[in-house]
């Protein structure tokens, strides 16, 4: 390639450097597996038939229900159990090197699989891809991440099946939810995460969309893996860590099997308010073939506030249309090569009936009544994404190899705006084609001193640009290309110690077309044509962290990561002053995150906390200028805290709950201090208030009752100008309680019927973004009491 930089040669020679020693090391690293099989009844499953998929190994279970593997080669595997009478059921578990994987799993007649868990072993084993781009466990992380697994997916989803409203409950650090189409405001640890599905990029870092985090419906999620904290390990845009809908695949052994859903919505106050929602999923294997194919269609009505008022229509979620096309289709080519295609389609458009009637900033809120909206609908009018897979455990000898090829095309509208000259709406769209592939070797040194390096190069190509519905040129086309080779160590101690360390060279080169900004009157009056070009960028990044995990009701970690974001390009360009793209402030953002935490099990409590801090020279502090949201390119700092903890109280009841706080300074004369007479705090559209959340879950084999609150705490820091008003993103935040209730009952072993009840007390209450943003248009109440009520068959 023409366009590979001296400093990223020299790194790929440090990646060959690095393969040929560690290959020369590379043994057959061995771990061990246990587990124990039983009935619904409690029983033993004496004579169940175990193996382990894609690989050479068998075993039968024993009188007691227990069963062993040794000597197993350090890899993923995929465990399978088979008895006449019972449907067979598979669980994936890691092994590694030096250590024992335990595996429970119970087998219910009649074709119905259930899995039990340890509660006292569980949480920090559980297995992640996202942190590394390989199979670890959490146990094994030196970071901070939260995994919000399919099951809990599925009983949030009860309440609300929004997935920002299921993220805000789950992951401590993420702000609350915006009840609208887009996320601004919600950031992760007070800067902005990466949003992925299966490792494709959502987020548009060059112009900057706000509807990453609802870009797929959770009913095709298997789980969401969270890293916390700025990281590079999927390039561009990670200044506050990733977020990576991981999708569903098929799971069982029957030819054809599915699940169908049918349900109903609406307010519980107020007329106009119901709407419906069905889903369809088919799934199945055959021979060495699995599918899985679904498809969702929701149509929401009017959405209320606690009064009983219409919430304003602006990027609201009432009166849309939501679609949802999924299917992954997989094939063993042999016992250590599978191919994996999968595709989804997303839109989400609204159609309203009602028009904004601003409100009075502090005194009431922006409602909407009957009126026709000017433009066309808003919303998302496609979010098309394909991922290509291929993996082979054992390239040559034990080095893995994993290649992927994807795509992702997007396209928003927002709404018709009075802020364009004339009027106008518009659009967001993007174009992204990438190319990732890395090897993982493992390598043995000694007795205590194992491991495995993971290297490979990323490639993606990114179009993006923002143009209004009439053909009116607002952000020109902007094409980027980024090449980023990496290699990241890890390493096991004396098998208690993990230490990693990793590189990545980013190589980006953005061409960016000619283009006249808009005209602010008559005649063209106010435009300025400006000359693109190119823009350069390169850079290392760095991660290290260790983390001990000798001991379960211990298990400390520290960490140091970095992440490395083109600023927000289009922001920039809407607002130029000058000629050139040349003379504009286009420097990119390197974020250092430092932190500190631990996990604990003692007994059935599960607690874990962390510490973090991170700094970034430049920053993106948005402030007002001539009517457009700039950014002050000043020193930052952002620190806080997250305490999580949950209690088994009973067998069928756990209490759980978190608490998150962070907070952030802008070094406004740059002169090294974040507490001179000049520094300033980071505005509530970057920095969330305090967030606690606190849940209670009662289930058995038929009915399952699990309650959720949320509290989101004052954010005060800011005076009013002298008018009286806010700066957008300084509004006083007051706090607000909220609590859901999700139920479900099992009417037979394939029939399921669930109630939801979003807002249960109907609290009258603001919104953070509608209330940091200080203005009376977007001063909206967010939902009252609002009922979900669906039934599901499952064959």
């Amino acid at each position: 390639m023409k366009y590979l930089s001296l400093r990223t040669s020299k790194f790929l020679f440090i990646i060959g450097l690095l393969f040929s020693v560690f290959s020369s090391f590379a043994q057959q690293n061995s771990g061990k597996i246990k587990g124990e099989i039983t009935t619904s009844d409690g029983k033993s499953a004496s004579g169940t038939t175990i193996i382990l998929k894609s690989s050479k190994y068998k075993t039968t279970v024993n009188s007691d229900g227990s069963f062993r593997f040794n000597k197993i080669i350090e890899n993923i595997y995929t465990v399978q159990a088979s008895l006449p009478g019972y449907e067979t059921i598979e669980k994936e578990v890691y092994v590694t090197n030096n250590e024992t994987a335990t595996v429970k799993l119970q087998l219910i007649f009649s074709g119905k699989v259930e899995e039990t868990s340890d509660k006292s072993g569980d949480q920090l084993d559980e297995i992640i891809v996202s942190a590394s781009r390989k199979v670890e466990t959490l146990s094994k992380t030196p970071s901070s991440v939260t995994v919000i697994n399919a099951k809990d997916i599925e009983d949030l989803s009860i309440v609300s099946p929004n997935i920002a409203n299921i993220a805000a409950y789950a992951v401590p650090g993420l702000g609350s939810a915006t009840n609208n189409t887009g996320n601004y405001g919600q950031t992760l640890r007070g800067r902005n995460p990466l949003v992925l599905i299966d490792g494709i990029p959502q987020s548009t870092p060059l112009k900057s969309a706000g509807r990453e985090i609802r870009s797929i419906d959770p009913s095709v999620i298997e789980r969401i893996e969270v890293i916390k904290g700025a990281t590079a390990i999927y390039g561009n845009g990670a200044d506050g860590g990733l977020i990576n809908y991981i999708t569903k695949s098929s799971k069982t052994q029957k030819k054809f099997a599915g699940y169908s859903e049918a349900g109903t919505n609406g307010n519980i106050k107020g007329d106009s308010t119901v709407g419906y929602r069905f889903n369809q999923q088919f799934y199945g294997k055959i021979s060495k073939f699995n599918y899985m194919v679904a498809g969702t269609y929701e149509k929401t009505g009017v959405f209320r506030d606690g009064e009983g008022q219409v919430i304003s229509p602006e990027y609201g979620l009432g009166e849309t249309k939501t679609y949802n096309i999924f299917t992954k289709l997989g094939y063993d080519l042999t016992d250590n090569q599978r191919i994996d295609v999968m595709y989804n389609y997303f839109s989400s458009n609204q159609d309203s009936d009602f028009i904004l009637k601003n409100g009075v900033y502090g005194v009431s809120p922006a409602i909407g009544i009957l009126g026709n909206r000017p433009g066309v609908d808003e919303g998302t009018r496609y979010n098309h994404n394909a991922n290509l897979q291929y993996v082979n455990k054992q390239l040559f000898g034990n080095t893995s190899f994993t290649a992927n090829l994807y795509f992702q095309d997007f396209l928003t509208i927002f709404s018709n705006s009075a802020f364009f000259y004339g009027s106008g709406q518009s659009q967001t769209a993007s174009a992204k084609k990438g190319v990732r592939v890395y090897l993982n070797t493992p390598f043995t040194i000694s007795s205590n001193f194992t491991g495995d390096v993971t290297y490979g190069l990323d490639l993606l190509n990114d179009k993006t640009n923002q143009k209004l519905v009439d053909g009116r040129v607002w952000v020109p086309n902007i094409n980027m290309v980024n090449l980023a080779p990496y290699a990241q160590l890890s390493t096991q101690i004396f098998g208690d110690w993990t230490v990693k360390a990793g590189l990545r060279a980013e190589n980006i080169k953005i061409n960016i077309d000619d283009y006249n900004t808009l005209a602010t009157g008559a005649n063209g009056a106010g435009s300025i044509a400006v000359k693109g070009g190119d823009l350069t960028y390169d850079a290392f990044v760095f991660n290290t962290g260790v983390r001990y995990s000798k001991f379960k009701f211990f298990n400390p970690f520290v960490s140091f990561s970095q992440s490395f974001s083109v600023f927000d390009l289009g922001r920039v360009l809407t607002n130029a002053k000058e000629d050139a793209i040349s003379k504009l402030q286009t420097k990119p953002i390197i974020v250092n995150n430092y932190e500190g935490g631990f996990s604990s099990q003692l007994g059935k409590l599960n607690l874990s906390a962390a510490y973090y801090f991170s700094t970034s020279k430049l920053g993106t502090n948005l402030v007002q200028v001539d009517g457009y949201l700039v950014a002050e390119r000043l020193p930052e700092r952002v620190w806080g805290y997250e305490v999580q903890a949950d209690y088994q109280v009973l067998k069928q009841l756990t209490v759980g709950g978190n608490y998150a706080y962070v907070q952030g300074r802008g070094d406004k004369d740059s002169d090294g201090t974040f507490y001179g007479p000049t520094d300033i705090y980071l505005k509530s559209n970057r920095i969330p208030p305090v967030k606690v959340t606190g849940y209670a879950k009662y289930g058995d084999k038929r009915l399952n009752i699990e309650l959720y609150w949320m509290l989101v705490g004052d954010r005060d820091l800011f005076q009013p100008n002298a008018k009286g008003a806010y700066a957008i993103g300084e509004g006083p935040i007051h706090s607000f309680n909220l609590w859901n209730l999700a139920t479900a009952y099992k009417v037979t072993d394939s029939i399921r019927v669930k109630l939801g009840i979003e807002n249960i007390f109907n609290t009258d209450y603001y919104t953070t973004t509608s209330q940091f943003y200080g203005t009376n248009a977007n001063y909206t109440r967010g939902n009252g009491s609002r009922f979900n009520l669906a039934l599901g068959y499952s064959f």
